[in-house]
């Protein structure tokens, strides 16, 4: 390759000026002759510019955020947590879906008419030209769906990050955080108990205890997503019940995808834990179980039944058993069969006199026969549940039972119905009218005429809508039951009794702003009280953070302005000398 060389060698690349170009000079003294044109200007468009965001602005934080969550009560608490999150970073969480700047949908994968809720909702979320957040089970098991391409995805175990995808999202981004939550390799229960959350219903909280299961059953999607048993310590989950207490809370709710098993991968189990919660449970307040399978209840039975007859606990507990034929529930690897089953029921009738057992049942399993069937609906009559969850079978995508012969889906349907008619044949709070009850007050009823109460046995009791009764305790006496229900008028000389406890956060108001959190943040919560309860006005919160944000990006700019002027006047100053 030849080689370049030059004669003349140049001290500086300003040296390289021709003949005929302007000198440094001539072209400052040409700007004598440049006469400035006055611009007018919209003084209306330019105030309202001033005091908003353009309308192509990115600044997060300031966007309206609608949420909606299916399935379980772990589910639910996992959309109290991500709420909670981004309210306290400033975003508004509306009820009004079409008002919203992006939708964060939580799904459930349990079965097929929840999965395709979530997909009509993801639909009608594109044609309304919404940012698309998506949450729960159905994207964590199957994030390849073709639906849910070029859409965030925000993992079951990574909901403490909620933020920052919905950031990523309002600015144009597509992200996808999937991965689960280790310590030193092991597997974690999830994201941190102590983060901020709105609870749907102030007077109760959601406490999962742990994620995933032990089990491998043939129908379940959820175990795709939520995986194998991880367990929060006990220590955590007493100060996050022991939190709950103090944001007067009155009800705390338990749940996982299996109870029973807690502990097994960290050493210890739900008794241990059981005991541990119910010393932190002020008086008037109650706590409630969620479901176990029989299994893990088994080998508890004796400590069980002494917990569920502590005052402060529902004596209530929930053990599916999916079927009664030992055949099925093989096919279902279900590690049961239909007699341990009944030793459980059968045990804790015994010991726990008027428990609450609720129940589940799937009708037309692959391989499911008459038989299968009829055995079945014996267990019921049997048994009389008071609760029972009728499911018929839907095959649910890369589950083993998918794979399986199918039953005919009008077989499904007919046995579905006539399990429905045994279960409707009887009437399981009768003989409980004329009953003195005491019942604790939490919600309101569906269609708001009454006030929904429990009782020691977590019956559903409605009570006339009094607001001195909400978050208390009263004395019913039963005058009426239906099916799922009982009516109490409060005795006339008793007073409704206040737990031992602070007085509840407003409907929608962020709780719990650990310090941790408020560093996460950043300087903007700076001005916020250092407490465990943060109460402050959602809307002036939002204007303070705007106002921050808009600082911040002002301040940015301005950063940029003086550091471009400055190499401009230095590059001036150069040409000069």
């Amino acid at each position: 390759m030849p080689s370049a060389s030059c004669d003349t060698l140049l001290d500086d690349i300003e040296d390289i000026v021709s003949q005929g170009d302007l000198k440094p000079q001539d072209r400052h003294s040409a700007r004598k002759h440049v006469v400035p044109k006055a611009r007018k200007r919209n003084t209306q468009k330019y105030l309202q510019e001033e005091n908003s965001p353009p309308s192509d602005s990115t600044i997060p934080g300031i966007q309206k955020i609608w949420m909606r969550t299916w399935g379980c009560s772990h589910n639910n608490s996992d959309g109290e947590y991500m709420a909670g999150q981004l309210a306290a970073y400033g975003y508004e969480i509306t009820e009004n879906a079409s008002d919203a700047d992006l939708w964060l949908l939580n799904s459930c994968t349990v079965k097929n008419p929840a999965e395709d809720h979530f997909r009509n909702s993801i639909k009608k979320a594109q044609e309304e030209n919404k940012k698309i957040v998506l949450a729960g089970c159905v994207p964590q098991a199957q994030p390849r769906q073709d639906y849910l391409k070029g859409l965030s995805i925000i993992g079951v175990q990574q909901i403490d990050r909620v933020v920052e995808v919905v950031e990523e999202t309002i600015k144009g981004h597509s992200v996808r955080l999937l991965g689960q939550k280790k310590d030193n390799g092991k597997r974690l229960g999830g994201a941190r108990l102590d983060l901020p959350k709105i609870r749907k219903n102030p007077l109760i909280e959601i406490i999962s205890i742990n994620t995933g299961c032990l089990n491998a059953c043939t129908y379940c999607k959820t175990k795709h997503a939520r995986g194998n048993l991880a367990s929060y310590p006990i220590d955590e989950l007493v100060e996050r019940a022991r939190q709950s207490f103090q944001e007067g809370v009155c009800e705390i709710w338990l749940t996982s995808e299996d109870t029973g098993a807690y502990g097994r991968d960290i050493g210890t189990n739900l008794p241990s834990l059981l005991w541990k919660l119910v010393e932190v449970i002020p008086e008037g307040a109650m706590l409630r179980l969620g479901m176990t399978n029989p299994p893990y209840i088994l080998e508890h039975l004796e400590e069980m039944a002494k917990i569920l007859n502590h005052p402060r606990v529902y004596a209530f507990l929930h053990i599916p058993v999916q079927s009664a034929s030992d055949t099925v529930l093989m096919e279902m690897k279900r590690e049961y069969c239909v007699a341990d089953f009944k030793r459980v029921v059968d045990f804790l009738k015994e010991k726990v006199p008027g428990i609450t057992l609720a129940t589940d049942i799937i009708c037309g399993f692959p391989g499911e026969t008459d038989q299968d069937f009829q055995e079945t609906v014996k267990l019921v009559e049997e048994y009389k549940f008071p609760s029972l969850f009728i499911n018929q079978f839907y095959p649910r995508p890369g589950t083993p039972a998918a794979k399986m012969a199918q039953i005919p889906a009008q077989v499904k349907k007919q046995r579905t119905k006539d399990l429905s008619r045994v279960f409707h044949s009887y009437n399981p709070y009768d003989h409980k009218i004329g009953e003195r009850q005491q019942v604790l007050v939490t919600e309101e009823s569906f269609d708001s005429k009454f006030y929904v109460a429990h009782n020691r046995f977590y019956e559903q009791v409605l009570v006339p809508k009094n607001p001195t009764f909400m978050g208390k305790m009263i004395e019913v006496d039963i005058y009426e039951s239906g099916k799922h229900f009982m009516k109490g008028q409060p005795v006339s000389d008793a007073k409704a009794y206040t737990p031992s406890i602070n007085k509840p956060l407003a409907k929608g108001e962020v709780s719990g702003l650990t310090e941790d959190f408020r560093n996460r943040l950043g300087n903007h919560l700076s001005l916020v009280p250092h407490t465990s309860v943060v109460r402050r006005d959602p809307a002036s919160s939002r204007m303070a953070l705007r106002l921050q944000r808009l600082h911040e990006d002002c301040a940015l700019r301005a950063s940029v302005g003086l550091a471009l002027f400055a190499l401009l006047l230095a590059f001036l100053v150069k040409i000069y000398n």
